[in-house]
């Protein structure tokens, strides 16, 4: 029976080698992507009035390019657990990992097809709908109405539109709709309904317009290749950016009724959707892979409550509190565990449950003090200084430090520095990358940097000596090279109060949550006058308020449409 099924499917989507059923067969997609499914005749170029004021606003850096994105495993995870209620997290491992070149895992730049990926897609899609099938709960969360037998057709039909309106994004135009209806013979032939639901389920999470964000829009008058978004496609851009899943059935009737096409109607969606749980953990999980925590190389326990800590924190500054998003990195207290507490030092929290405990003069303040950011940088069986000052460099400042030549310094960069006295302190040993002509230039922007951290080991305790020497005191002296003003400090609650002061951490990190948004790399020529206008509003008046920094970006002009690549 299952192969049988699999292989009417696969007839049935042409063999594209997913097991959807696109209104496209392939090919279509790349021959007129100003055609809308469903939609009818495409609309002449000629008559479609510019976006609002958007004349005046084509000037280079305003529009970003924009591609197809497929989802990510976290945004797949999510968006198929939302969906249909069933957990695939065990199943992720058969998907192939998420390659990047920002810090994030969403860049489409990287992401490239192959058999395995198709394998796995198809295996958990079967999975699934095995699970759906089966589950009569689960079952009803994707089927409104009680069917009167397996050959409902009626309630099949009604299944197809509003499941299939979900998982697409969009209405189902009546053509496909009658395609997957075409599924429901192998119900009556099982007199099963489910039976005709699983094979739907499987079809669905097959399809190329669920693994991939399609965006197609309008194209705007005397613009050639920009495309204004049409509420579909602006529903689908919000929940990925703001809930990291598909929009919900809320969302998508904003765009029925017409209250998600002006600016103002993309941020009163957005001021609501803020307010869910799941932006919650969204804006946590960009803090986690910008500050690359994500992934912690901890037993679980650790690792967990570290996590919880930095979640907590950012939660309550974001989100509760609404406080300026550099408290984050000056917060005098956080939230800990009994266990975590005594890794740090810190005095147990009341009673068993994890609460906020304040630092006290022990020089750690905010996010930087955290044991997960401080698990970076780690080399040799140690701390980095190289490492760390390179990771402080990248994420906080935005300033990329290219990897040395083998042929140009001429040392094994796989090894830490020797010199003359292998046993010589840390200190003194990381020294002479200063005093090497072909090393100093980028080392004097790393090393001192890192050193400002070396009271703190690799999973975030304080120490005053190197490990195994007793003889090696550790004073923590840090300095930031190529800011103006006071460039020392002493730990990471310093290094926090000099990378506010320094004025670089608040666009640094706009630009940061740009490339989360768009999913590729910041490009100076297409996104550098929407940078500068996000960080010059994110700053103002010292807000720093993340919130209105979201809430900006999606109403920027940039976010309602796209450039063709």
């Amino acid at each position: 029976m299952r192969n049988r099924l699999l292989l009417t499917t696969l007839a049935l989507s042409g063999c594209t080698g997913l097991i959807g059923m696109s209104e496209y067969p392939p090919g279509d997609r790349g021959t007129d992507m100003t055609k809308k499914p469903g939609a009818g005749p495409t609309t002449p170029t000629a008559n479609v009035p510019p976006a609002a004021g958007v004349a005046s606003l084509l000037e280079p850096g305003l529009f970003g390019k924009s591609g197809l994105r497929r989802l990510s495993r976290a945004e797949y995870r999510t968006t198929i657990e939302d969906l249909t209620g069933v957990d695939v997290t065990a199943d992720l491992a058969l998907l192939p990992g998420d390659a990047a070149s920002t810090y994030f895992d969403n860049d489409y730049t990287s992401q490239v097809a192959s058999a395995a990926l198709v394998e796995a897609l198809k295996a958990i899609a079967d999975h699934v709908g095995e699970r759906v099938a089966s589950d009569p709960v689960l079952r009803a969360r994707v089927v409104p109405c009680t069917p009167i037998g397996p050959g409902d057709g009626a309630c099949f039909r009604t299944f197809i539109r509003t499941f299939g309106r979900r998982v697409l994004r969009r209405p189902l135009a009546d053509d496909l709709v009658e395609r997957y209806a075409t599924l429901q013979r192998f119900a009556v032939q099982d007199a099963s309904f489910a039976s005709g639901v699983q094979l739907v389920v499987r079809a669905m999470l097959q399809d190329l317009e669920f693994l991939y964000r399609v965006e197609i829009g309008t194209p705007v008058a005397d613009a050639p290749g920009l495309f204004r978004l049409d509420g579909w496609e602006l529903a689908t851009r919000l929940s990925y950016l703001l809930w990291g899943s598909a929009p919900d059935d809320e969302l998508l009737g904003r765009v029925d009724t017409k209250k998600l096409d002006a600016p103002a109607d993309v941020r009163a969606a957005a001021v609501k959707m803020l307010g869910d749980p799941r932006a919650v953990a969204r804006v946590a999980r960009m803090h986690a892979l910008w500050l690359a925590y994500d992934r912690l190389p901890h037993d679980p326990a650790l690792a967990t409550a570290m996590r919880t800590e930095s979640d907590a924190l950012i939660k309550r500054v974001v989100f509760t509190d609404k406080r300026p998003w550099t408290d984050l990195f000056s917060a005098t207290n956080t939230f800990v565990d009994a266990g975590l507490a005594k890794h740090y030092g810190l005095p147990a929290p009341a009673g068993n449950a994890a609460a906020w405990v304040d630092y006290g003069s022990n020089g750690r303040r905010g996010i930087l003090s955290h044991g997960s950011v401080l698990s970076n940088g780690l080399k040799f069986g140690d701390t980095s200084p190289v490492q760390r000052g390179i990771f402080l460099r990248n994420r906080l400042f935005c300033q990329d430090i290219p990897l040395p030549s083998a042929s140009t310094v001429k040392v094994n960069v796989d090894q830490p520095p020797q010199g003359g006295d292998k046993n010589a302190c840390k200190a003194d040993r990381y020294a002479e990358h200063r005093m090497e002509v072909a090393c100093a230039g980028c080392h004097r922007l790393m090393d001192p940097l890192g050193m400002g951290l070396e009271n703190y080991d690799g999973l975030g305790r304080f120490r005053t000596v190197e490990p195994g020497k007793p003889e090696c005191k550790i004073d923590g002296a840090g300095e930031v090279q190529g800011i103006t003003g006071p460039n020392t400090f002493n730990g990471p609650g310093e290094l926090g109060d000099l990378a506010i002061r320094s004025g670089a951490l608040g666009p640094c990190f706009v630009s940061q949550m740009y490339q989360f948004a768009l999913g590729r790399p910041v490009r100076d020529q297409d996104d550098g006058q929407v940078l500068k206008a996000l960080a010059a509003r994110f700053s103002a008046d010292g807000r720093f308020r993340l919130d209105d920094l979201l809430l900006d970006l999606v109403s920027a002009p940039a976010f309602r449409h796209r450039v063709a690549e």
